[in-house]
């Protein structure tokens, strides 16, 4: 089975789909050995590594060289978070799709965010843009590569969930294969979504949403980290540089030297 076939069916299986985000190749490289089936890309974390905040900063040839090398690197699949696609030109953003899906990768998560202002993209547009996006994969021959619709209604509006159920709808009848909803927490809101959309749901982890057990039981498919880790690893690297400034001693960095990476 293909890395696209492979990580279609992953959302499919009874388990949880625990997908970790990774940055750079050493991370990439580090969540492979320790198990995982597949992993994401998180933008906030490629953004700054790359020295930029996120919101689609970074230029899309930086973001292709990282994702290229990622793929490279790991033989289990990659899906890339794209953000809104990094053009506002509908035929734009599904070229640069489809040059994601010619690297190698196996998926992309697109969101309905708007860029340069807050709000949501319109509903019939980014159904437009899902539905281009699918067609122009399916004629060069991807028709495995997942389509992960990210529905922001979440982090934009007061009262979310029926806009969030027919937005789901939509995106996943306009050619998406899941559904990524960051924010959405309430358990019964969860369970109602899985009941009424036809497509696997994606629930991002966030303090006090952290089992993926938990979200198993009630019909999630798939459990994303987001930037948690690269979060965590930069607050972990500020700490000991703060240590070793403020002691002038080095002694801290061996406290934890069992680092196992093997470089192929």
């Amino acid at each position: 089975m293909n890395n696209n076939l492979s990580f279609k069916t992953m959302h499919l299986q009874e388990s949880i789909l625990f997908l970790p985000n990774a940055w750079d190749v050493i991370s990439a490289m580090v969540l492979e050995q320790s198990g995982f089936k597949a992993i994401g890309t998180t933008s906030w974390g490629i953004s700054n590594a790359l020295g930029y905040q996120d919101g689609e900063n970074i230029a899309f040839s930086e973001l292709l060289d990282s994702v290229s090398k990622m793929v490279a690197a790991v033989d289990i699949p990659v899906s890339v978070d794209v953000e809104a696609g990094y053009s506002i030109n509908t035929e734009e953003v599904a070229n640069n799709v489809l040059k994601i899906a010619e690297l190698g990768a196996v998926g992309i998560n697109i969101e309905d965010s708007l860029k340069n202002e807050p709000g949501l993209q319109e509903y019939d547009k980014q159904c437009g843009l899902i539905e281009e996006i699918r067609n122009k994969l399916d004629q060069h021959g991807h028709q495995e590569f997942f389509i992960n619709a990210r529905v922001d209604t979440y982090f934009q509006r007061q009262n979310p969930l029926s806009e969030t159920i027919s937005r789901s709808i939509g995106y996943i009848n306009s050619g998406a294969d899941g559904v990524f909803v960051p924010g959405l927490k309430n358990s019964d809101e969860i369970k109602q979504l899985v009941d009424v959309i036809d497509a696997p749901l994606n629930i991002l982890s966030l303090p006090g949403l952290t089992d993926a057990t938990s979200l198993n039981q009630l019909g999630v498919k798939r459990f994303s980290l987001g930037n948690a880790l690269s979060d965590a690893t930069t607050a972990f690297i500020e700490q000991k540089a703060e240590q070793l400034f403020s002691k002038l001693n080095t002694s801290s960095l061996y406290q934890d030297n069992a680092v196992k990476t093997s470089f192929r």
